[in-house]
């Protein structure tokens, strides 16, 4: 019996996405199974993020695709798309049962008492990511170390980005709730239609620490061996600091944060020249 998430996919796609998912800048040979990957979690992110469907529905979904990754089941016809590419590369499962372990706590916990409970989301919902995509292309795992800065950066900024509208429509706050304390701010001022100026200092504060983050993983591209997923991983970093930066100066409950096209292209192509330079 087929227990797909085709029901409750939202139509997002990789092109929605904040930072580059898979771009032609990869091998064309290296880019079919990063998207393998990305569509496995577009369908058990749309699950999670689902907000008409209820805790346990939820739950049993994700834990079909658990299994059927994990080669227990044949239920969930997403996770067999991905377990079949995953055998033909010879690349571990781990990463997306980890991705999944993300989901599942998306289903139950709202809130995040501290920033180092957020790092320990990111360990799961952003660090396999990139782990998996150096695993595609043969990295070393040293190169780990990096990775997992540069996701969990990219995660906040998408956390801070959104906050005010994760908080409306799923209830679901990532800014950590002592560090909204110490500011001032509370979590009913994620919805309002301006930050209060409490809150401003919070997020301003969760972009200082993303500095950090940003800063361990500023020689991430240069320790990679393939030249096009460095420059890909450059350009990523690029947008990042830009995004970081502007959530500084931005409210993102009143106030576009997102790059538009031809600021991200701009960002990319200087990324891209600084690689090559570089290198």
């Amino acid at each position: 019996m087929s227990a797909s998430a085709a029901p409750l996919a939202s139509g997002k796609g990789h092109r929605d996405e904040n930072f580059p998912v898979a771009s032609w800048i990869l091998k064309p040979a290296h880019r079919a199974p990063v998207m393998a990957f990305y569509h496995f979690a577009r369908a058990a992110d749309d699950v999670a993020d689902n907000s008409a469907a209820r805790a346990d529905e939820k739950l049993a979904l994700l834990g079909a695709m658990r299994a059927t990754l994990a080669g227990t089941s044949e239920a969930n016809p997403e996770a067999l798309a991905l377990r079949a590419v995953l055998s033909a590369h010879g690349l571990p499962a781990q990463h997306g049962l980890d991705l999944l372990t993300a989901f599942e706590r998306d289903c139950t916990v709202s809130r995040y008492e501290s920033w180092d409970a957020l790092i320990g989301y990111c360990r799961v919902s952003a660090m396999p990511v990139g782990r998996y995509v150096l695993d595609v292309h043969g990295e070393d795992h040293a190169t780990w170390g990096a990775n997992d800065a540069l996701c969990a950066a990219l995660q906040i900024i998408n956390h801070v980005q959104d906050c005010g509208k994760d908080f409306r429509a799923l209830n679901r706050v990532y800014l950590p709730l002592d560090m909204l304390a110490a500011a001032g701010a509370s979590v009913d001022d994620l919805g309002r239609a301006r930050a209060t100026p409490a809150l401003r200092t919070a997020i301003t504060q969760m972009a200082v620490r993303t500095d950090t983050l940003l800063a361990d993983s500023a020689a991430f591209a240069a320790h990679i061996r393939d030249r096009r997923l460095a420059a890909e991983v450059a350009v990523i970093h690029r947008l990042a600091l830009s995004l970081n930066a502007r959530l500084k100066r931005r409210d993102p409950l009143a106030e576009r944060v997102h790059h538009r096209r031809h600021e991200a292209a701009g960002l990319a192509a200087l990324a891209i020249l600084g690689q090559v330079f570089g290198r």
